[in-house]
C-alpha cells in the first residue's frame, strides 16, 4: 500500500473523481493541499483574485456541461466565509460545487488561532454537508462520500474543511483501486405515471412546467420528445430556459412577474392543467399562489420529496429524478399513441403558437432614442449572437429585460443564479463557463452596479486567456431597486452617478469602466448611440478572438427606464414602454423566426 500525506491522497480522489480544474486562493492554512496539487498533478488551477469569485467560477464551470462539479479552494478563516455566498447560491439552485478550506490545527480549533473558524457550522445551512475532518486517515473517505452527496438526489454543494496538520499527516492509501461510490437517484414508478398521464388526459388545456431538474438530470431532449408525443406545449422556467428551443412551435414562453413573455402568462392562465417537472414554483414564476393556481389542476414531479406540497400541494406528486421519470412517460406516451389513447391537443397548441406569433402580445424594441433605451441593446444583441450563444447574467433589471427579449436555444446557455441572484456572479461564473467551454460563444449581461461588484476577476480572464463578451448596459443606477422604491415613493440611495473628474466625458454617469477595464488587461468600447450597438458587438469579436482576454461593450442607457413586470400576480404585470404594433417594433422577436 502507498504512504502519501492526506492532502495528496484527496488530490488523487479528486482526480479519480473527474476533477481536473480548480479555482481558488492559496493561503498558510491550504498551503500543503497546494502543495499536493502541485506533486500529484493532474488538476489545473485558476487562480481567483477574490475567494469568493472562486466559487462562483466553481459554478459556472458545473453549470456549463452536464457532469461537471467545479472546485474551489481556500485557505482558512475569511476564505471560507467569503466562499459562503458562492455555496448559498449552487445550493439555491441545486448545483454541485467541492469547497475545500484549509483550517487551524486541532489541537488549536478551541484556542481562537489565527483564522480559526467553525466553518462546518457557518456552512452547514448552504449546504448538502459540511465537515471538518479531524482523522488524516478519514481524508480520502470524506471526499469520497462528497461527490456521492453531491451527485445524489437533489444535487447540491459540499464543504471540506481540512486543518493543516490533518493535511500533512501520512496515511495509507491506495489510488490505483479507488471506485467513485454509486449516486442514488429516486425513480418513478410505472403506476405514478399511468395516473399522471391519466390526469393530463382527463383536461383540455394542458401545460408541461420544464424546471432546472430537467437541466440537471441531462434530460432536455426526453422533455422535448415527450411534449412532442403529446402535443402538449411547453412553459420552461428562468432555470429550465433552453429545456426546449425558443423557435420550437410547443415552447409557449416564459412564465413570472419579471422574466416573463406576455404570450407565455396569457397562455398559462387560459390552462386547465399543468405538469411541473424539476421545478420548485418559485415565486417570481407563480406570483400570487391562489391566482396562478385557482381553475386548474397540478402533478408535480421532483427529485426531493420535500419539494412536494412545499407551495401548493399538488393534485397529485412524484418523487423522481427527471430523467428517470420523462422515460418513463414516453414509454407510456408511445404505448397510449399507438392505441388511440392520446388526446388530439393540436388546437390548444395552435392557439398557444398564435399567441406567440401575435404582434400585440409582443413588446417593442425597436427604440431609436439617446439616450438609449435597454430593449434597444437586446434586439441588437439577438442579430449579433447566434443559436449557439451561452449567455451568463445573474440579477437586476438587465437580467429581467434580457430573459424578456433575448433568445435560448440549448439547455446550459441560460446560465443564470436564479434563487440567490448575488450581485458580481456574473464576471466569475463567466469565466468558470468558459473555462468550462473553450469553444462556444460567450456572452455575459450585467448592469453597473453588478458588474462592479467584483470587476477585479476580469483580470483572471486576461491572465489565463479565458475570453468572453461582457454586455455591460450603465444608467448608473441600482435600476431594480430604484424601480421597486416606486411603491415608497422615493429614490433613495440607489444613484451611482457622479461627476468623474478623471472622465468629463462620460457625463456624470460615474466609473469609468472603459479605463478598469483596459486596466485590468482586458479590452472595453463604449456605445453611446443606437446605431453603434451592433458594430460594437462585432468588433468585440474580432478583438476577443485576437486578444484572447474578455472584452467589455458598455453600453450608455438613459437614466431612468421601468422594466416590464408585476408585484403580485400574472395578470397584472405592468408595461411601462410602448408594446408591439407590428414586426418592425419587435423585428428579431422569437414571432417573425417561427
Amino acid at each position: 500500500m502507498a504512504r502519501m500525506t492526506a492532502a495528496q491522497a484527496a488530490v488523487h480522489v479528486l482526480k479519480k473523481e473527474g476533477i481536473d480544474v480548480a479555482f481558488g486562493v492559496p493561503g498558510a492554512a491550504i498551503n500543503p493541499f497546494y502543495s499536493a496539487m502541485r506533486s500529484v498533478g493532474g488538476v489545473d488551477h485558476v487562480l481567483a483574485r477574490h475567494v469568493e469569485g472562486a466559487s462562483h467560477m466553481a459554478e459556472g464551470y458545473t453549470r456549463t456541461e452536464p457532469g461537471n462539479i467545479g472546485v474551489c479552494i481556500g485557505t482558512s478563516g475569511p476564505a471560507g466565509t467569503d466562499m459562503i455566498t458562492g455555496l448559498y447560491s449552487a445550493s439555491a439552485d441545486s448545483i454541485p460545487i467541492l469547497c475545500i478550506t484549509g483550517q487551524a490545527p486541532v489541537a488549536k480549533l478551541h484556542k481562537e488561532d489565527f483564522q480559526a473558524v467553525d466553518i462546518q457550522a457557518i456552512a452547514g445551512p448552504v449546504t448538502k454537508w459540511a465537515i471538518t475532518v479531524l482523522e488524516p486517515a478519514q481524508v480520502p473517505r470524506a471526499f469520497q462520500k462528497a461527490f456521492q452527496l453531491m451527485r445524489s438526489s437533489r444535487p447540491g454543494p459540499v464543504l471540506i474543511d481540512l486543518p493543516i496538520d490533518v493535511q500533512m499527516t501520512e496515511i495509507e492509501f491506495d489510488p490505483d483501486t479507488y471506485e467513485p461510490l454509486p449516486a442514488y437517484k429516486p425513480s418513478a414508478s410505472r403506476a405514478q405515471i399511468e395516473k399522471a398521464m391519466n390526469l393530463l388526459n382527463e383536461s383540455d388545456r394542458p401545460l408541461l412546467v420544464a424546471g432546472g431538474g430537467i437541466i440537471n438530470a441531462d434530460a432536455s431532449d426526453l422533455l422535448t420528445e415527450f411534449a412532442e408525443l403529446t402535443g402538449v406545449p411547453v412553459i420552461p422556467t428562468l432555470m429550465g430556459w433552453g429545456t426546449i428551443p425558443d423557435d420550437h412551435k410547443l415552447m409557449a414562453g416564459m412564465v413570472g412577474l419579471q422574466t416573463s413573455h406576455r404570450y407565455g402568462n396569457a397562455t398559462m392562465m387560459a390552462s386547465d392543467f399543468v405538469m411541473g417537472i424539476g421545478n420548485r414554483w418559485a415565486n417570481r414564476h407563480t406570483g400570487d399562489v391562489d391566482s396562478y393556481t385557482q381553475g386548474r389542476k397540478f402533478v408535480h414531479v421532483d427529485i426531493e420529496p420535500t419539494q412536494i406540497g412545499r407551495i401548493f400541494g399538488p393534485d397529485y406528486g412524484i418523487v423522481s429524478d427527471a430523467k428517470a421519470a420523462l422515460g418513463l412517460f414516453i414509454d407510456v406516451a408511445k404505448e397510449w399513441k399507438a392505441e388511440g389513447k392520446l388526446k388530439d391537443r393540436s388546437a390548444w397548441a395552435e392557439e398557444c403558437h398564435e399567441r406567440k406569433r401575435n404582434t400585440t402580445m409582443l413588446r417593442k424594441t425597436d427604440f431609436n432614442e439617446t439616450p438609449i433605451k435597454p430593449q434597444r441593446v437586446y434586439q441588437e444583441m439577438n442579430k449579433a449572437f447566434g443559436k449557439d450563444t451561452r449567455y451568463v447574467t445573474a440579477i437586476g433589471l438587465s437580467q429581467i429585460a434580457g430573459a424578456q427579449f433575448l433568445h435560448v436555444y440549448k439547455p446550459r446557455h441560460w446560465i443564470n443564479c436564479g434563487q440567490a441572484g448575488p450581485l458580481g456572479w456574473t464576471i466569475s461564473a463567466a469565466l468558470g463557463v468558459r473555462r468550462a467551454d473553450p469553444t462556444t460563444e460567450i456572452v455575459a449581461l450585467s448592469g453597473d452596479y453588478d458588474f462592479q461588484f467584483m470587476i477585479e476577476e476580469l483580470a483572471v480572464g486576461a491572465q489565463f486567456n479565458l475570453p468572453y463578451i461582457h454586455v455591460v448596459v450603465n444608467n448608473s443606477y441600482l435600476g431594480l431597486i430604484r424601480q421597486a422604491q416606486r411603491g415608497f415613493d422615493m429614490d433613495y440611495q440607489v444613484q451611482l452617478a457622479f461627476e468623474n473628474v478623471n472622465c468629463p466625458e462620460i457625463n456624470g454617469y460615474g466609473v469609468d469602466h472603459v479605463s478598469v477595464v483596459e486596466g485590468l488587461g482586458c479590452k472595453a468600447i463604449r456605445v453611446t448611440d443606437p446605431s453603434e450597438i451592433g458594430p460594437a458587438l462585432e468588433k468585440a469579436k474580432q478583438l476577443k478572438d485576437e486578444f484572447k482576454v474578455p472584452v467589455v461593450v458598455e453600453v450608455i442607457l438613459e437614466r431612468v427606464t421601468n422594466i416590464s413586470m408585476s408585484g403580485k400576480d400574472l395578470t397584472t404585470v405592468n408595461e411601462f414602454e410602448a408594446l408591439a404594433e407590428n414586426e418592425t417594433d419587435a423585428p428579431t422577436s422569437i414571432a417573425s423566426l417561427t
